[in-house]
């Protein structure tokens, strides 16, 4: 679908000072299609990837730019008014990140489907500080794979963080947060993306997850959790599948085991050995920095 993020990128209404792609080690036609779409190509060998510090590389090389749209290669733009919503959101003073809607791919699996149309509502918001109350958590969710930042915002919390598992984007949300800037859910702004997981990706990722939260316990102090969040989502699950696709129950019931086991058991990480946090987790290669 490379090619699809690249032209729904090229008919963007909006004018790009900075057109840059960060390249990790493809060995693929990504390189020479982004040079004709008129992307400039950042290269780091594919061990060196992190996720804040890839982004923050690319915050650097755009340094002209005061606001900063990230969008990962399995993004594809609506149309052609997407970037123009996510950075209309920052006419408000306050408004130090933006994310968009996400919708689920075409043709997308149930479960899948079902995500995106749970954590991605048609209804446009701005969040503070103040939510944290009704929200928890998810008051600095935003997602890493299509948000705008304002350069000011971010150069305040020090930039994106290097060497965390990943959720940068929530570590940066939560800072902005606490120095009262503001985050912008854009439902106009849409893209569509949505992953198909198997129960084991599910497993590896919620392992991930339990490690992140592990790992960045201020968030979990500042924030709180996301309260009774997990039981709305599996109430509105069971309902979608019941309704729509009964078939999958047995995946989603595994699947919701495998989050659950995997999310307790990243959050005693520490108590496993590194060969077992390698085999458990999505992201491998954050094992190989951790001392």
């Amino acid at each position: 679908m490379w090619r699809a993020v690249l032209e729904s990128i090229s008919i963007q209404s909006i004018d790009i000072t900075n057109k840059i792609i960060l390249d990790s080690g493809s060995t693929d036609d990504t390189i020479k299609l982004a040079n004709d779409f008129g992307f400039q190509i950042l290269n780091i060998k594919k061990e060196n990837f992190d996720h804040g510090y890839a982004r923050q590389l690319l915050a650097d090389a755009a340094h002209d730019s005061d606001i900063l749209i990230y969008l990962t290669q399995d993004c594809i733009l609506k149309d052609a008014t997407s970037f123009r919503y996510l950075v209309d959101a920052f006419n408000d003073e306050k408004v130090g990140l933006a994310y968009g809607r996400q919708l689920p791919h075409i043709g997308a699996k149930t479960l899948e489907t079902h995500a995106r149309l749970f954590n991605y509502t048609p209804v446009s918001r701005v969040k503070t500080i103040n939510d944290k109350n009704e929200l928890g958590i998810k008051t600095a969710s935003c997602s890493n794979s299509y948000a705008a930042y304002r350069r000011t915002a971010l150069q305040e919390v020090g930039g994106f963080p290097s060497h965390t598992i990943f959720a940068e984007d929530v570590i940066v949300g939560g800072q902005l947060l606490i120095k009262d800037w503001n985050i912008a859910y854009v439902a106009e702004a849409e893209v569509y993306h949505s992953h198909d997981y198997t129960t084991k990706e599910e497993f590896k990722r919620y392992f991930d997850i339990g490690v992140f939260h592990s790992t960045n316990k201020w968030l979990l102090d500042e924030f709180g959790t996301a309260g009774g969040e997990g039981l709305k989502y599996l109430k509105s699950e069971l309902k979608y599948v019941l309704k729509n696709n009964p078939s999958v129950l047995p995946k989603m019931l595994l699947s919701i085991g495998a989050k659950f086991l995997g999310y307790k058991l990243g959050m005693m990480h520490d108590k496993l050995s590194v060969k077992q946090r390698k085999s458990f987790s999505m992201h491998k290669r954050y094992w190989d920095k951790v001392n």
